[in-house]
């Protein structure tokens, strides 16, 4: 069946590609419409975040650390200045207190033994410089410098008693000396400092395991 050409209107054999007049090309594409896509579905309301996002994947906001672990530390820095409990047990609670504080200021962030660790961490930090700002204020206040001297001096006596080695005793001697025991104060200030951190360590991490149980039932 002939059909005219679309340039020049010229009958065209069917199926010739070209129009022998014009030779103009007989082919040609039809483009078919796009499909029309069915509405999308209404999306659902945005919820509050705290129904949406699971607690454990909140991180944790050191930020906010800082408050809940000063508390816990001033109050277990208190225990111990005024020996209200045992220095261990004290330092011990702090920790575990401002990962109690912690949780509570921040309900919705999931605190684990680790976590829990660096909050303690940082309580025994802060737990030692109010410990050591208020027993040296203690000491003014309460003129018991010489009780501290006569307990290091203490010490090195029992050493010296331990050590009878006359190679030792320059060293006893010169610990006896007030430079010798300002070392020796500044010596055991580090040690006390690791101490503290260490238990407010162990404290935190025992309140994150006991309040990750918690969260669980």
């Amino acid at each position: 069946m002939d059909q005219p050409c679309y340039k020049c209107a010229q009958l065209v054999e069917e199926g010739r590609v070209f129009c022998p007049h014009c030779k103009a090309p007989q082919i040609r594409v039809i483009v078919a419409e796009p499909a029309t896509l069915p509405a999308a579905a209404p999306q659902p309301s945005a919820l509050p975040a705290a129904e949406t996002v699971p607690v454990i994947a909140v991180p944790m906001g050191w930020d906010q650390a800082a408050q809940p672990c000063a508390v816990a530390a001033l109050i277990g820095a208190l225990s111990m200045v005024f020996q209200l409990i045992v220095p261990v047990i004290a330092a011990l609670g702090a920790g575990f207190l401002a990962v109690a504080l912690y949780r509570r200021r921040n309900p919705e962030i999931a605190v684990h033994a680790r976590t829990g660790a660096r909050l303690g961490a940082i309580c025994g930090f802060f737990c030692f410089g109010m410990t050591a700002t208020l027993a040296a204020l203690r000491v003014a206040i309460l003129h018991e410098g010489g009780k501290i001297r006569a307990t290091l001096l203490d010490v090195i006596q029992q050493q010296a008693a331990r050590y009878p080695d006359p190679q030792f005793q320059p060293t006893l001697e010169f610990f006896r000396a007030p430079a010798g025991l300002l070392v020796m104060l500044v010596f055991s200030l580090i040690a006390g400092l690791i101490i503290f951190i260490l238990l407010g360590m162990l404290g935190g991490a025992l309140g994150g395991v006991g309040l990750s149980r918690r969260d669980r039932t």
